[in-house]
């Protein structure tokens, strides 16, 4: 009798966990079941195809997801599942057009939810609505006629990066050197703080916050997601602190209104006529230096590897930068037209951008149904564009695999081809302040050194920014002593 029961049991449990499954499977291939969608595949139920979007890039080639696929397809336009989410992916510079153009009318920016854990907004909004607030904070700021009085303060925290981190050192490691830099740079720039010691203590909390929204989202002791949570509250402890000191500061007159973006912030009303609160401007600032932190010194660490692995290019590059630093008398800094000088440094450094641009491309959510090159796109489903599908295209860049700087003189690229700042209301709003940096890291870093890689072979790997997996270790060659 309890065997018959056993088995009855046994039974019903796989009865119900196959009705369970069925339904699952039901829902799932439910929301692809519109007879004019996109070609492409969805892959297994639950997952779809995440693992061989994400293996592409720990491979190095996050490109090959997508080219693999609109060469099956035929179609500049396919459907997938990443996430759990139905996905289109648009592809080409009539693709990303669409995107850019139908920002808010038909598609809306999207982020996972988990990333509310990491930043608990003041106000309770979602990180996407603290994001549209930012945005309409920046362009004043950030606009160049404003960030032309911050090229000689840029220049003076280089200097002292690379004399107390480059110089008197015969091997270095690029990339966290990289990312000291950009974020010891932001730092001085919105809120006036440069000391080195306590910059330490905020770079590596933002080193665990960045990890943590890379990594698997469970919120568990011991997990990158909870050392992110935890690395963020004591982030945004620091940053209250530094905005009722710099509201004491104010008051007296130690601090100037125009000094830096946190200022502005502390005195700008908001559409309703009311200045931020504290906490909103705690939000905005971290969501400011989270934005500006890895992008650039991705961009920075990869300029040093091609510049290594292209002696030719190095020349041209290292010419330039001497032709400006010999028009500067001693201990001046570098200004605007300076940076105005450096155009094939520039031409560089846009070269690096397209051939490894630090963000791969972005998912959009479609706001209502709509019709792209006759295919069906249901409202919910998610929007992605990648940059590869023009950076890396022959149609669009002729030997897309060359290094070759001068695809960006004269008029530069066909529109929409390149978008490593992404398009439309969306593109990045630091694009600028992102060509100041760079320029100005590129030149301290050739006017004092040449240098070699010390492992020539070196894997990149993108998970999902690119970084090379040793941290590009290379040796210095002071110029003084060569």
């Amino acid at each position: 009798m309890q065997q018959y029961y056993l088995c009855m049991y046994l039974l019903l449990f796989v009865s119900f966990a196959t009705l369970s499954l069925f339904i699952l499977f039901y829902k799932h291939k439910s929301r692809f079941s519109n007879p004019n969608l996109p070609p492409g595949r969805i892959g297994l139920p639950f997952i779809g195809e995440t693992f061989q979007f994400i293996s592409c890039g720990w491979r190095g080639h996050p490109e090959k997801f997508i080219i693999e696929r609109v060469a099956e397809f035929s179609s500049k336009i396919f459907k997938t599942n990443i996430n759990r989410e139905p996905t289109a992916v648009f592809c080409g510079p009539t693709g990303n057009k669409f995107l850019f153009s139908n920002e808010n009318k038909l598609v809306n920016a999207t982020w996972p939810s988990y990333f509310n854990k990491i930043f608990p907004f003041a106000l309770e909004t979602s990180i996407k609505d603290e994001s549209k607030k930012l945005r309409g904070l920046l362009p004043k700021f950030l606009k160049p006629e404003s960030l032309q009085r911050y090229v000689g303060v840029m220049d003076m925290i280089a200097q002292k990066h690379f004399e107390s981190c480059w110089e008197k050192k015969d091997e270095v490691y690029v990339h966290p050197l990289a990312k000291w830099y950009t974020f010891w740079l932001a730092c001085k720039v919105f809120m006036s703080i440069d000391d080195p010691q306590y910059i330490v203590k905020l770079v590596d909390s933002f080193n665990l916050l960045v990890a943590g929204l890379i990594s698997i989202p469970i919120d568990m002791p011991g997990t990158a997601f909870n050392r992110a949570i935890k690395a963020s509250r004591y982030i945004r402890t620091e940053l209250l602190k530094v905005i009722k000191q710099r509201k004491i500061d104010l008051a007296e007159g130690k601090a100037l209104p125009n000094q830096d973006i946190l200022s502005h912030m502390m005195l700008t009303c908001t559409e309703d006529g009311q200045y931020m609160k504290e906490l909103d401007i705690v939000d905005k600032i971290l969501g400011l230096l989270v934005g500006g932190y890895d992008t650039a010194s991705i961009s920075c660490t990869f300029i040093v590897k091609y510049l290594a692995e292209l002696p030719h290019i190095y020349a041209r590059v290292y010419q330039e930068q001497m032709e400006v630093a010999k028009c500067k008398a001693p201990g001046e800094s570098l200004n605007w037209e300076d940076l105005q000088k450096m155009k094939y440094s520039w031409n560089v450094a846009c070269e690096v951008l397209r051939l490894t641009p630090p963000v791969q491309g972005t998912f959009r959510e479609a706001i209502n149904d709509f019709v792209f090159n006759g295919f069906f796109i249901p409202k919910g489903w998610k929007l992605y564009w990648s940059v590869h599908t023009t950076h890396k295209h022959p149609e669009y860049f002729p030997e897309p695999e060359k290094f070759d700087p001068s695809r960006f003189e004269g008029v530069g690229p066909a529109p929409y081809t390149y978008a490593p700042f992404g398009g439309g209301p969306r593109m990045c709003p630091g694009k600028e302040y992102a060509r100041l940096e760079i320029l100005v890291f590129m030149h301290n870093l050739v006017k004092r050194f040449k240098w070699e890689k010390l492992v020539p072979d070196e894997k990149t790997v993108v998970d999902p920014m690119p970084r090379p997996v040793l941290g590009l270790p290379i040796r210095l060659y002071p110029h003084n002593t060569t």
